[in-house]
Parts: structure tokens; sequence; C-alpha cells
């Protein structure tokens, strides 16, 4: 069966323009929703960070108010992934080799760290280049900003995408502190965005590459990697 790399940001915040620190880490939808339909598909899924990092759910995706019905059920899934939550595998110890697809949750905790990580960007060109699934679900492209070849080209340029989107960012009510934007980087970045209207989940693929645009994107888009992973 398939195995999985899900790689989750290791800090517990977003650092905003005024230089606060924004309680953050990863959404907790993002995680659980695509690893329980990952597992259950009998896939092994390996959680990684970036060196010293541990990774946190950002408290707000616990929230009743923003997770709905299923706010105590996904803390109660988290709480049973503790020990690998707690101890994951460094990316700087990865081997890309090992892995059929690399799947990034989002929050705004990778762009505070996976975004520039030197480790993600050797596994993202490796998996790329051996035409492994790369799948990023909303904030989780900004991870793919850490991918460049030789000469500092981007990996993704010209690829087509879907990502958090501006608007989304301002109707959560952070975007007038960040410290930038997703989709304006990507997009400047030399991406192809495709977006659907704000919270409508939103798939794209692009060959090896499948994004999802929000939080109710991590179902379709865990979905259509195991019908993938199921052809091969």
């Amino acid at each position: 069966m398939a195995r999985i790399l899900m790689v989750l940001s290791g800090v517990d915040h977003w650092t905003l323009t005024d230089a606060g620190k924004h309680p953050s880490g990863y959404w907790a939808e993002e995680f659980v929703v695509p690893h329980r339909i990952l597992t259950g598909a009998g896939f092994t899924v390996d959680i990684a960070a970036p060196v010293g990092g541990k990774p946190v759910a950002d408290p707000v995706s616990l929230r009743p108010e923003v997770a709905g019905p299923e706010a105590e059920a996904f803390a109660a899934y988290i709480d049973a992934a503790a020990e690998a939550l707690t101890h994951p595998t460094a990316l700087s110890d990865v081997d890309t080799a090992d892995y059929d697809a690399i799947f990034l949750p989002g929050g705004h905790g990778p762009m505070e760290d996976l975004a520039h990580d030197p480790d993600l960007g050797r596994i993202l060109v490796e998996a790329d280049a051996a035409g492994k699934i790369i799948a990023p679900v909303c904030h989780g492209p900004a991870a793919l900003l850490s991918a460049n070849l030789p000469g500092g080209r981007w990996l993704f340029a010209g690829r087509t995408l879907t990502v958090f989107t501006n608007e989304e960012e301002r109707l959560n009510g952070t975007a007038d502190r960040a410290p930038w934007l997703v989709e304006t980087v990507l997009a400047a970045r030399g991406a192809v965005v495709r977006s659907a209207n704000a919270w409508e989940a939103n798939i794209v693929v692009d060959g090896n590459l499948y994004s999802g645009q929000n939080p109710a994107s991590s179902k379709p888009l865990a979905e259509s990697l195991v019908a993938a992973l199921t052809e091969r």
C-alpha cells in the first residue's frame, strides 16, 4: 500500500506585521480529516516537521464555533496521535524515495517555517522529479515556496494550483496584519492560481500537483489522493 509523508508546521505562532506573535500552527481539520481518510484507505502516513519543530493545532481551529460539531472529535483524534505529533520525523532525515506522496496541511504555521525550510525544498524537488504526488491544502501551498532550482527559479513556476485566497484571508480578519498574502506571493512567483468562491471546496490537479483551496477542500483532496494512488 501507499506511504504518505504528511508535513506539518513545527511552530505555534505566526509573526504579524506589528511583530506580534499570533497563536497558530496547523489547521486541525486539514490534519485530522486527510489523516483519517488516508489511514482508513490502508495507507501508511508518517508525520514530519522541520528539525526541532513540535506541531500543534491552531487553537482557533478547535473552537466549536469554527470547527462545528466535529470540534470535539478533532481534538480527540489529535490526542490519539499525540506520540507521532510530539516526535515527528525531522525533515532532514526524510528519504523521499520512501514515499508515494507528500501531503501539506495548512494553517498559518507553514507561512512561518515551511515556506523557508531548505530540507522541505529538497524533498519537494526530489518528489516532483520522481513524479510523486504533492498535495498542499489551504495555506499549505506556502510550503511550496521552499522549492527552488539551481539559479533560483521556483520549481512550481507555471504550474496551476489553488490556495487560500486573499478574499478568504480578508474575511478571516487576518489580511490587514499579514506580513504577506500567500495567494499574492504564489502568483508573483509564477503560479497560475485557480480559485472558487470563498469557503467553497475546490480542488485543482495539474499533473502530480494536487491542491485544495481551504479547509472544506481537505476531504475531497484526500479522497482524490486515495483514488489516484489506488490506480497506480
